[in-house]
């Protein structure tokens, strides 16, 4: 089960972890969050992906939006937006950022608001939060 955040705990969105660059299909949904002294993702049965102190965390974000990052060792690709071949998101998936989702601030320009749903913006956002607890980004 994942568990609901409230606004005043953290951050926490759905986005998409990037399994295989070539294999839409291993392009799956997860809850990241973060919250004070953790960032946590949870796929769709709820089962925590990885799970660390944003302090010991380090990445990048690159031009097309891909947060690059490490954690306890090993690298994680998330993107703001699956392919048309990912699962969706699950009810649970949902039910467990309703009413945290960051809205898009339009960062990634008129290009990426109307081709990609926002998803450069979104992890452009995550990539400001994170280096704001401390994570080690380029």
């Amino acid at each position: 089960m994942i568990g609901r955040m409230s606004e005043h705990a953290g951050h926490a969105e759905i986005v998409y972890w990037r399994r295989s660059l070539w294999n839409g299909a291993r392009c799956v949904p997860v809850v990241l969050s973060l919250l004070p002294g953790e960032l946590r993702a949870q796929d769709r049965e709820g089962t925590v992906v990885f799970q660390g102190d944003p302090r010991k965390v380090d990445g990048r974000l690159t031009r097309l939006g891909t947060l690059l990052i490490n954690v306890e060792g090993k690298r994680y690709a998330l993107v703001g937006r699956g392919s048309d071949l990912s699962p969706a998101p699950t009810a649970e998936q949902h039910a467990a950022v309703s009413g945290c989702r960051p809205p898009s601030d339009g960062s990634g320009g008129a290009f990426d608001e109307i081709l990609n749903g926002g998803a450069m913006a979104r992890m452009r956002a995550w990539h400001t939060w994170l280096g704001g607890a401390g994570a080690r980004l380029r």
